[in-house]
């Protein structure tokens, strides 16, 4: 058990995990190469620590340690209790929410290792904005795919804002990088799995028509917002597929398009009770 230790200085060597958060460039390159990330608010400290990930420290506001009592107390890394003026001065942002911690990273698993043990499965291609990343993570999460696998562009999930976003349920869906793309999609077809192209093309077919019944394996690609899955992404897998649309509507943002196709593609491979499909969720 640590006792909290009441820093004064924005400059003090012990808060150098969380300095200049807002600053997007720097932290992609510091967190991965530094082996951490950051885990903001109560909820997403407590599924960091319950998904095994170690603790390095906590930043916190003197109102939050009565609340994190419980995870001080089981925890040996050491707990620094600033100012929320000071916490703004560390980390280039208001704390809205009082409390950080600093965690440690876990070496991901190899892409063949993951597929062995799942069935349906997301496969993003240069999704690289915090946000999309975190609500697909949370619809994975809450809509049973059993894995996300990610181009070597895509952005982190570990980064803060894909963290928040996602309550924390990047933490409780496995996902792996591929080595190279869209060479690395044929190591997803070797293990079993259909790859689907989500796209608005007119052309494609309609999700639903195109999802085997029974136990097959199901691998849906989605692309970045806007641009959406590239030439060579939509030549390498096996059928092109899209969402219907109504009212002049020609497509989702990635977010909700992921959300919509995750349900689909989960009830097709394992139906469901009525209540289950909450049941998953962060």
């Amino acid at each position: 058990m640590a006792e909290p230790v009441t820093v004064d200085d924005p400059g003090d060597p012990r808060l150098r995990d969380y300095t200049g958060l807002t600053d997007v460039e720097l932290r992609r390159r510091r967190e991965p190469a530094e082996g951490l990330f950051i885990a903001e608010g109560e909820k997403v400290i407590r599924r960091a620590g319950q998904a095994g990930y170690a603790m390095r420290s906590m930043l916190l506001s003197e109102k939050w340690i009565d609340a994190m009592r419980d995870v001080i107390d089981a925890s040996t890394a050491p707990v620094y209790v600033v100012t929320p003026e000071l916490a703004e001065r560390v980390t280039g942002y208001h704390v809205h929410r009082g409390a950080l911690a600093s965690m440690g990273r876990r070496p991901l698993p190899a892409a063949r290792e993951l597929l062995g043990r799942c069935r349906r499965v997301a496969v993003m291609e240069a999704v690289n904005d915090h946000t999309n990343i975190g609500a697909i993570f949370r619809s994975a999460a809450a809509l049973g795919m059993d894995a996300v696998l990610l181009s070597p562009d895509c952005a982190d999930p570990l980064y803060r804002r894909s963290v928040k976003v996602s309550m924390g349920a990047v933490f409780s869906v496995p996902y792996a990088r591929l080595d190279s793309w869209p060479h690395g999609l044929e190591e997803v077809r070797e293990a079993g799995f259909r790859l689907l192209a989500l796209t608005p093309d007119e052309r494609a077919v309609p999700l639903t028509e195109a999802l085997p019944g029974g136990p097959a394996r199901v691998a849906l690609m989605l692309g970045a917002e806007g641009a959406g899955l590239s030439a060579r992404a939509l030549a390498a897998a096996d059928e092109r597929v899209r969402i219907p649309m109504a009212h002049g509507v020609d497509s989702l943002n990635v977010g909700a398009a992921a959300a919509v196709a995750f349900y689909a593609v989960s009830g097709a491979a394992s139906p469901r009770s009525p209540g289950a499909a909450g049941a998953g969720g962060p």
